[in-house]
């Protein structure tokens, strides 16, 4: 579990393993993951972008940037959340994901809220 708060934003993020998805003898290790973005400031912010840093269990880094999330740059309003579920594949069976969001005020202020590092991993692989 990933959670960080930057200027009100709140983005958390959850993640599991998809074996349904994944072929270990292909070296492909599929993970969902979901996150949640709440508005627990004073101010109205909209996700205009993303940017995630990808790492597998090798050190090799992948990174995506893009517009919105899921097709959507959503408008929070103080108390509002949106939630998404989305995924990635790994050539190894763990490695972690970070990132930030670019958020934009009603004033057209700018600011990154901060994805905290979280761990992509095969239940028990961590022993």
């Amino acid at each position: 579990m990933s959670n960080a708060i930057t200027q009100g934003i709140r983005v958390t993020v959850s993640c599991s393993y998809l074996p349904e998805r994944s072929s270990p003898t292909q070296r492909e290790y599929v993970f969902a993951y979901t996150v949640k973005i709440t508005n627990e400031g004073a101010e109205t912010a909209q996700l205009r972008s993303r940017h995630w840093v990808i790492t597998d269990g090798s050190g090799n880094v992948q990174e995506v940037k893009g517009d919105g999330v899921v097709g959507a740059q959503p408008v929070l309003r103080p108390g509002q959340s949106f939630e998404y579920t989305s995924g990635c594949a790994l050539r190894t069976p763990r490695g972690s994901m970070r990132g930030t969001y670019q958020m934009v005020r009603d004033d057209g202020r700018r600011f990154d809220a901060e994805v905290a590092p979280f761990a992509l991993s095969l239940p028990h692989s961590l022993n």
